[in-house]
């Protein structure tokens, strides 16, 4: 990628995202109960988890390119995706336990109580985090992607699984959930219009750090091997 192109894309996505965070505390929203001015957190919270899942996505592809290919480059591109991946997951979560702490848990002192969502992504997390510890435990490259990439395909067939499928089977105070209506049943069509691009732009700020992050990691290879 060029200099300029670079430099071009970095200045879209900081652009972009200027523009979402000043629409999602400028323009005027429902007062959904409980909720109240909080609900604001739709626009970060949320999208935090579609960047770890196209993050998660990214990294299970380059992990089955790496099993036919054996190009050690995409090991290097799916634990890179991955690791970003764990940074936005560890946002996530703790922007929810922030959220719930002051709505659903005021009064309470409370930062946790076994949500089946919460519990479910905390979960998710975990399968990622022993993703890395399998790794830390080859010394040899070839055999370290290999195994990593065959785990890899295997944690993100649980990802849509434990953050959409499952946690909708139970009782929460999670919109969506048993018994719970959907967001877009209790949010006014103005939510939607910063809502949708906050998910691009979440996900286009970790295409971005994964780039960077990738290129670090393979000129850092270059020079060990020199």
């Amino acid at each position: 990628m060029g200099r300029r192109k670079e430099v071009a894309i970095k200045s879209g996505i900081v652009l972009w995202m200027t523009a979402v965070i000043l629409a999602a505390f400028v323009l005027d929203i429902p007062r959904i109960n409980i909720l109240e001015h909080t609900a604001r957190n739709l626009y970060f919270h949320v999208p935090l988890w579609f960047a770890l899942m196209a993050a998660f996505f990214v990294s299970a592809w380059q992990s089955a390119r790496y099993l036919s290919t054996e190009n050690i480059e995409y090991d290097v591109r799916a634990s890179q995706a991955a690791i970003v991946g764990m940074g936005f997951g560890v946002l996530g979560l703790i922007t929810g336990m922030v959220w719930a702490r002051f709505t659903w848990y005021v009064g309470t002192n409370k930062w946790w109580n076994n949500d089946p969502k919460q519990v479910m992504a905390a979960v998710q997390l975990m399968i990622y985090g022993a993703y890395f510890v399998l790794r830390s435990s080859f010394d040899n490259e070839r055999k370290r992607a290999r195994v990593a990439a065959v785990y890899n395909l295997f944690a993100a067939t649980t990802v849509p699984f434990l953050l959409y499928v499952l946690p909708r089977q139970f009782q929460s105070l999670h919109p969506g959930a048993d018994g719970n209506p959907a967001f877009d049943k209790i949010t006014a069509p103005v939510m939607r219009l910063v809502f949708y691009p906050a998910i691009i732009g979440f996900i286009a700020i970790f295409w971005w750090i994964y780039s960077q992050r990738v290129r670090l990691t393979l000129i850092e290879r270059k020079l060990d091997h020199e």
